[in-house]
């Protein structure tokens, strides 16, 4: 369902780690919004609701909700750092359109809500 690079897989453990609770895990969905319509959401959290769907990925727990699954579906998460900066980036073959700073994107059968101009 979701593929999570070795290099992003190792940030997340190391960021984790620096948290007060051991039973956090990683939660990633969409909700309305951004520049193309959808925006992504990645964070901890520890608490598992209904109809999320439970992953281990090299031993890292994540967890997504049933309405964000079907537009994340082959995602593929990777950590980058280069000399000036360094971030998650997201691969989705779902999207249709991405927005420039790849934080939105709207699929060929869901635009989602756009967020107003400057909001992105």
């Amino acid at each position: 369902m979701i593929d999570i690079s070795e290099s992003a897989v190792t940030k997340i453990k190391e960021m984790l780690s620096q948290e007060d609770s051991p039973d956090l895990f990683l939660r990633i969905g969409i909700k309305e919004g951004g520049c193309s319509g959808f925006s992504y959401g990645m964070g901890f959290d520890d608490e598992v609701n209904a109809g999320d769907r439970q992953l281990e990925i090299e031993g890292l727990k994540v967890v997504v909700d049933d309405d964000s699954a079907k537009y994340l579906n082959g995602l593929q998460i990777d950590f980058k750092e280069t000399a000036m900066s360094g971030g998650f980036t997201m691969e989705n073959p779902n999207a249709s359109v991405t927005c420039g700073c790849g934080a939105s994107f709207r699929t060929a059968t869901d635009a989602g809500k756009p967020a107003e101009a400057g909001e992105c």
